[in-house]
């Protein structure tokens, strides 16, 4: 299960709206690479491929490959204003590891490819 906050949703349906594709959904994933194995990965997408798996969070739909789910039971996704703007932010449960930067993860079972570059 992945948590989009009410907060994030509005955000994104803000976004959405300003997009002129029909038909949108998010998506989440992730990849290898980041300074600690895995990267996170979030878009608007049109397309579903082979594997994807629907979810729908707050009135929500986001759609994740069935390779990244396992990395992201539990996720949850949040929008924090702050001083020069906002931004979203991703709580994983499944990450033993952080990169400073909080875009690149490690999980127990799984330390990916780490980059040797820094964030």
């Amino acid at each position: 299960m992945i948590t989009v906050t009410e907060t994030a949703v509005d955000k994104i349906k803000e976004m959405l709206e300003a997009e002129e594709t029909p038909n949108l959904f998010l998506r989440v994933g992730v990849k290898e690479g980041g300074c600690s194995g895995f990267s996170y990965g979030m878009g608007f997408d049109d397309e579903r491929h082979e594997g994807d798996v629907e979810l729908e969070s707050n009135g929500l739909k986001v759609v994740v490959d069935s390779d990244s789910l396992k990395y992201l039971n539990g996720l949850e996704i949040d929008w924090k204003e702050q001083a020069m703007g906002g931004g979203f932010t991703i709580h994983n449960p499944n990450a033993t590891v952080t990169c400073g930067c909080g875009s690149s993860f490690r999980t127990a079972t799984a330390a990916g490819n780490p980059s040797a570059d820094p964030c």
